[in-house]
């Protein structure tokens, strides 16, 4: 090995080949591939996010109606059956509380919970969790459970 044949690692020289404003004879020089005059060719140009090139923007083309509430609480839906499933399944035992939601993926750490009343449990269940339908919890505690609301 010599000086002539000496090569940077692969992968290590990143060079796109186009070298922009290096004077006429680079075939890229003047207006550097900017194009004459208007916004785009200026420095310091930046579009606005939805900018449609003058055409009205989507989103003050589409009608605005309705109303949202800012102190509206979503709450992460569990059904009966659900829970009859894994029971069947033998990934709970007994109780089911926030943390095994957790591992099981029913909930994720930020959420309110609510347990629906779809299907039937037949199991024996302590159930903890933020809220319950009426239908929810007479089927809980018919079934020799136990609702706890969080």
């Amino acid at each position: 090995m010599d000086l002539s044949n000496l090569k940077p690692a692969a992968g290590s020289v990143k060079n796109n080949g186009k070298r922009k404003g290096r004077g006429q004879g680079s075939g890229k020089g003047g207006t550097a591939t900017r194009g004459h005059k208007g916004a785009k060719s200026r420095s310091g140009y930046s579009r606005k996010i939805g900018f449609e090139g003058g055409q009205m923007p989507l989103q003050r083309r589409v009608p605005k109606f309705g109303f949202t509430n800012i102190n509206r609480k979503e709450y992460q839906g569990i059904n009966l059956d659900t829970l009859q499933e894994l029971v069947d399944s033998k990934k709970i035992k007994g109780s089911l509380d926030f943390d095994q939601m957790l591992e099981l993926r029913l909930a994720r750490k930020n959420d309110l919970v609510k347990i629906m009343g779809r299907g039937e449990l037949k199991a024996k269940l302590k159930v903890s969790a933020h809220k319950f339908t009426a239908s929810a919890k007479a089927a809980i505690e018919a079934a020799g459970g136990e609702a706890i609301t969080l």
